[in-house]
């Protein structure tokens, strides 16, 4: 049986490839896969694991895509993301978590060292890279988080 009960996700680099179209008004397009969409939605939720976003920007399309997807977990604007998890869960070794740069570590290392599991997408920085049990095919944006969702799936 799957002991995984979250996937946190970053947004910024791993939902997306981390460019961020700003206009005079603010943000105005991000780019989402919808193959990480389809893993998230069809196969993620559907074998039990709970969809969490903790995301450090706020963004309403972050929010559309949410809806979309049915992830009900999103916490946006959010500098202390151990803080957040902690506060959805104390059991953080039922945690896979998959981020891409040195704002996601302080959560990876916590979830590691309870014996939770760390993904990334290929163009992770290189800390991230270091402490990883999975790296993506893919980069963020690009179908990294369905590679996640499929190691996750069929390794436990």
């Amino acid at each position: 049986m799957n002991s995984v009960k979250y996937l946190v996700m970053d947004v910024d680099g791993t939902l997306t490839d981390g460019i961020i179209y700003m206009g005079q008004d603010g943000e105005v397009m991000k780019a989402f896969s919808i193959k990480d969409g389809c893993g998230i939605h069809d196969i993620l939720i559907p074998a039990g694991i709970t969809p969490v976003i903790i995301t450090g920007r706020s963004s309403d399309i972050v929010l559309n895509r949410c809806r979309e997807l049915g992830i009900t977990e999103v916490h946006q604007g959010i500098s202390d993301k151990i803080g957040k998890l902690k506060e959805i869960t104390d059991d953080l070794k039922s945690v896979a978590y998959i981020g891409d740069d040195i704002n996601d570590l302080s959560c990876m290392k916590s979830i590691k060292e309870a014996g939770g599991i760390i993904g990334c997408p290929a163009d992770a920085v290189e800390k991230v890279k270091e402490i990883a049990d999975n790296i993506a095919n893919h980069n963020g944006g690009d179908g990294a988080v369905r590679d996640f969702i499929e190691w996750l799936i069929s390794s436990y």
